[in-house]
């Protein structure tokens, strides 16, 4: 079962990068390109967004090897933290003047991911 807990987090890992990296790019790129930033300002902000995009990319690929190589599953550990202290850092935002925030995915693709990956361990 623990390989199917593994193979499930790697799947929504690399689907939240594949529709973060793409789709949401553009929609990010065209809210940014309309607002008033500077240009520096612009373009950190996209590296920021591309950051995340690479971090699902590490999950989902550390989650996968994790599932055909389960010795290494001392692995899944900083991805369970860090996906669980993303998912909180979602929540605990929303609480205050950014309620927004849980209506994107963020918060419960990265809670999704770290439970499947705490399963699967």
């Amino acid at each position: 079962m623990s390989f199917w807990y593994l193979l499930m987090g790697a799947i929504i890992s690399f689907a939240g990068m594949f529709f973060h990296g793409a789709l949401g790019h553009k929609i990010y790129m065209e809210n940014i390109n309309q607002s008033d930033m500077e240009p520096l300002t612009k373009s950190l902000s996209l590296v920021s967004w591309h950051v995340f995009t690479i971090f699902l990319l590490i999950s989902g690929a550390t989650l996968l090897f994790i599932a055909y190589n389960p010795s290494f599953v001392m692995a899944a550990y900083p991805i369970i933290g860090i996906n669980l202290l993303g998912s909180a850092l979602f929540i605990f935002l929303s609480l205050g003047q950014h309620k927004k925030l849980l209506t994107l995915p963020g918060a419960y693709l990265m809670g999704s991911t770290a439970i499947l990956a705490l399963l699967g361990t």
